[in-house]
């Protein structure tokens, strides 16, 4: 085959590295960025934390607005700096209904709805703050709890190292999940002898174990949860005979099957426990304000903080809303070039300058990319805000049907783009914080050949539930056939689904006894 060159033109999608740099930032969440931007600290050392004091002098608010026309950031230094203000002066607040601060205001068109219902004030610019993180890294631990009462008790040496293996073998809920024997088992190593002296002093501790508060805490099963509760209480006294009796009924339904309580049998449990049904009912009721998992108060719940990436503020002075959409200042990092070292690699041309000023440009990227990622994320809120303003003023059943590709079209962004904004994304509304998913639902039909949000359905199905007769309560097909009462085309499944992503019981479950 003879050999010769030829020339092909193509075209090829090539994703550069900041591109995927910006993409990935774009879809981290709140903490995640965080971690982002601490490791890149470490890593880049052209990269420092702005001095929040220096920031305003120098980036202001005042100066940024008082920059002149057809002065860029790059003439002024400020592209290697990433504060409030250069939010203020990004790209999106050259469209209409943006303010100077990053921040945009929406006004509702109540025309539909009428004026007479205006929303609950937010509690966004109380003067109280209190750090949620730090209020929860405060919460003593369930086993810092437990073993704090242990050191009141006399115990011997091996007596107390038994009851701080049990404590420590404990879960998050205060259930000892793993037996008594497959714990000495793990100790003893093969050692029957041994093994069996283990259990043995298990057993002692587990019943120290069980008298420690909370109570209920070392139970094995939900059972023994409970009798251990409802034997705290008998002890304790107190109530008329009739409470006594109602918790030695409820000591006798521990005692059977728990599918039967689950269940609410209660022909089946008054046979089983040979009491009244009338006696049964008010067991139940006793058993109903236990505790199921003694360990909950003590979990972590810094892990559960929902930190708003977008505030929505009402504004509003008169009888019209007016609602203010704006970045929360407390999660966006405050980044700059260090000037010193810049200044010093442009003085320094000589060996191993090429490898540190990719760094630099690296570090540049960087601070651009979280810029335009809360650029894009104040944009895609603020469209959202305008399409479901009356949300704002009416609660979750004036919420309107909404999909990922109405917002994409309407700022023009590719639909995935929509979708990682969206993702572990906040949003601190007058009721309440919710994911910017939240505001996204399918549309069902409706008589009059509109459309009603999917999550406005779920709102009227958690009315209809709640506003029930409690010893009539409402099955899937009534909520279906009130719900086309209200014009709202919604089959039984479908309420049935809905029921259940709102974690409403069945009906013969929440039936009242």
């Amino acid at each position: 085959m003879k050999q010769g060159l030829s020339l092909r033109v193509s075209q090829h999608l090539a994703l550069t590295p900041q591109l995927q740099q910006s993409i990935r930032l774009l879809q981290l969440s709140t903490l995640e960025l965080s971690q982002e931007v601490e490791q890149m600290l470490d890593e880049n050392p052209f990269l420092e934390v702005a001095n929040e004091d220096a920031a305003r002098e120098e980036f202001g608010l005042a100066q940024a607005d008082a920059r002149p026309a057809g002065e860029d950031a790059e003439s002024t230094g400020a592209e290697d700096t990433l504060g409030d203000s250069d939010l203020a002066s990004s790209s999106a607040a050259d469209e209409p209904g943006w303010e100077g601060d990053g921040a945009v205001e929406v006004t509702p068109d109540d025309s539909e709805w009428g004026g007479d219902a205006p929303a609950r004030k937010n509690n966004l610019d109380g003067d109280d703050k209190v750090d949620a993180t730090e209020l929860a890294r405060s919460q003593e631990s369930l086993p810092s709890h437990l073993h704090r009462q242990a050191l009141a008790l006399r115990l011997g040496e091996v007596d107390r190292a038994a009851l701080r293996y049990l404590i420590e073998s404990l879960n998050d809920d205060g259930y000892l999940d793993d037996s008594l024997e497959s714990l000495a088992e793990g100790l003893a190593r093969g050692d029957a002898e041994q093994a069996e002296e283990l259990v043995h002093r298990f057993q002692m501790a587990l019943g120290l174990l069980q008298s420690l508060e909370p109570v209920g805490v070392g139970a094995r099963t939900l059972a023994e949860c409970l009798r251990l509760q409802l034997l705290a209480m008998q002890a304790a006294g107190g109530g008329n005979a009739q409470r006594q009796a109602a918790v030695a009924a409820a000591l006798r339904i521990c005692a059977q099957p728990m599918e039967l309580l689950a269940r609410r049998d209660v022909k089946r449990l008054a046979q089983q426990c040979g009491d009244t049904e009338t006696d049964i009912k008010a067991a139940i009721g006793v058993i109903g304000r236990l505790e199921p998992k003694p360990g909950r108060r003590f979990v972590d719940v810094e892990r559960n903080i929902v930190v708003p990436d977008v505030l929505v503020v009402n504004v509003s002075r008169g009888a019209q809303p007016r609602f203010r959409v704006q970045l929360n200042p407390d999660v966006m990092p405050r980044l700059r070039v260090h000037d010193v070292y810049a200044n010093a690699l442009k003085q320094h041309k000589g060996e191993g300058s090429q490898a540190l000023q990719q760094r630099l440009q690296e570090a540049r990227w960087f601070i651009k990319n979280i810029q335009q990622r809360f650029d894009t994320i104040l944009r895609v809120s603020s469209a959202i805000v305008e399409r479901q303003k009356s949300f704002f003023v009416h609660g979750e059943l004036a919420m309107r049907p909404l999909v990922l590709r109405e917002i994409a079209d309407e700022l023009g962004l590719h639909e995935s783009t929509i979708s990682r904004v969206t993702t572990a994304k906040y949003m601190a509304t007058p009721y309440g914080t919710f994911e910017l998913k939240y505001f996204f639902g399918s549309a069902l039909g409706t008589e009059t050949g509109g459309n009603a949000s999917s999550t406005a359905v779920r709102a009227l199905i958690r009315q209809f539930v709640s506003a029930e007769n409690a010893r009539k309560p409402l099955s899937d097909n009534q909520i279906s056939e009130m719900l086309k009462e209200q014009g709202i085309e919604c089959a039984r499944r479908t309420v049935a689904k809905y029921r259940e992503a709102l974690r409403i019981a069945p009906a013969n479950l929440r039936k009242s006894l």
